[in-house]
């Protein structure tokens, strides 16, 4: 069941100031329910399209007059909110929470309403989310990119304000999400990791010695090289934020780079998906979002692209080799920053897939997956849009038809050759 239209005395007054507010409409896609946002001129809106997006009161009156069944807000990399999705925990019989559910929105602590499945919960806060990972099981985080069913059903003990709690974000991020802690880096000098200058991390790699220019082009030429492309460019399409795009861009530079930072630092100033955040503290300990984001891609990344410098599976520095192993694994250096030499290595074994070794073949055939799946996504987009125009070719049919009907007294052309 739908719920009804929330007003905006049910709203907190910083969310009505905003102009990127939204319809939306329930369809079933794939046998599953889905919200899909809608465009007050007809059409689909988009969560990265700003020219889709409205007042509250011109959403509002779209829905009301029929084309949606409600309304919805969208998060931007702009603006200074973040959306805590809790699913599934909420009993819509007794109105009684989760205990997990209940922790979390008594720590955040701002406003709060039930979802209209009357399953779950939207919370709303000031603050921005960490970099890394933003939904496991029934628990989502957005600030970018993304747009939530506004119902204006607020759930009492709740503020009817939107607060700042970022401290509250951060710690329900590190408990939820991976986080840098828990790949143990070591802190080093500056001189022995190999960063001069640029981003202050705690992990890196053995590096290589592709240039900027020379790394741009092999990774836009590889089997995912489409995808790499886009980042580069700064599309985030098939991203649910920013955050999430810049994190892809970092693991796919952590293989290319073989873990340099100061590489990838540089190289993701130079992108398209560089914005000011980059260089915006947003941890306790001083550290950046850029700084973290670079180590986490690092410490997440267990494979290499070697080139002539690298040491690869058996330190042969055979180009396209990648190294197989975590740079904790037994054989390395007991320091993830520290240089293995090929006296580090185990001895090369003859591999039956040509001379590649079989972590290799492992990354080929996941790149061409990867790719593949963009492919994927691209294809439903379009079928999307081409949807979206037949709707609208059916829409002016039918407004024909009924200004043919009443010129003509209730005789209509267009009715005719339908029966």
């Amino acid at each position: 069941m739908t719920p009804p239209l929330p007003t905006r005395d049910q709203l907190p007054d910083v969310l009505l100031e905003q102009a990127t507010w939204v319809g939306w409409r329930s369809q079933t896609r794939s046998g599953d329910e889905t919200k899909v946002p809608r465009d007050v001129t007809g059409g689909y809106a988009s969560a990265t399209d700003s020219a889709t997006w409205t007042t509250f009161d011109e959403a509002r009156a779209y829905a009301a007059d029929g084309p949606a069944d409600g309304v919805g807000y969208v998060f931007t990399a702009a603006g200074p909110f973040v959306g805590v999705d809790l699913d599934k925990c909420r009993d819509p019989e007794t109105g009684q929470a989760d205990d997990w559910a209940q922790e979390l929105i008594d720590r955040l602590d701002s406003y709060t309403e039930v979802s209209p499945s009357g399953t779950g919960y939207h919370v709303i806060t000031r603050g921005a989310l960490p970099p890394g990972g933003n939904r496991t099981g029934n628990l989502e985080l957005y600030d970018d990119a993304r747009f939530f069913t506004v119902t204006g059903d607020h759930v009492e003990g709740t503020p009817t304000t939107v607060a700042a709690r970022q401290d509250a974000l951060d710690a329900i991020h590190d408990a939820y999400f991976d986080t840098v802690a828990d790949a143990e880096p070591t802190h080093t000098s500056s001189t022995a990791s190999g960063v001069q200058s640029g981003a202050s991390v705690s992990v890196t790699g053995p590096g290589n010695d592709l240039t900027d220019d020379a790394l741009i082009e092999r990774a836009s030429n590889a089997a995912n090289g489409a995808k790499f492309s886009r980042l580069w460019r700064g599309d985030t399409t098939g991203y649910d934020s920013h955050s999430e795009a810049d994190m892809a861009l970092c693991s796919m530079l952590a293989f290319w780079t073989a873990g340099d930072a100061q590489q990838i630092d540089r190289l993701v100033r130079d992108s398209g998906l560089y914005r000011p955040k980059w260089d915006a503290v947003h941890f306790s300990d001083g550290s950046t979002y850029g700084e973290t984001t670079i180590d986490r891609a690092i410490a997440g990344t267990t494979e290499y692209y070697q080139s002539s410098r690298g040491l690869g599976v058996g330190g042969s520095g055979t180009t396209h080799a990648a190294d197989s192993r975590p740079a904790t694994d037994a054989g390395t250096a007991s320091s993830p920053d520290r240089r293995a030499s090929s006296a580090d290595q185990p001895p090369t074994v003859p591999s039956p897939l040509g001379g590649r070794e079989v972590s290799g073949r492992m990354q080929e055939l996941t790149t061409q997956l990867e790719a593949a799946l963009d492919e994927n996504e691209q294809l439903q987009a379009t079928l999307e849009a081409e949807r979206a125009a037949r709707e609208a070719a059916e829409a002016r049919v039918r407004e024909l038809e009924a200004a043919a009907d009443e010129e003509r007294g209730g005789w209509s052309l267009f009715g005719w050759l339908r029966s």
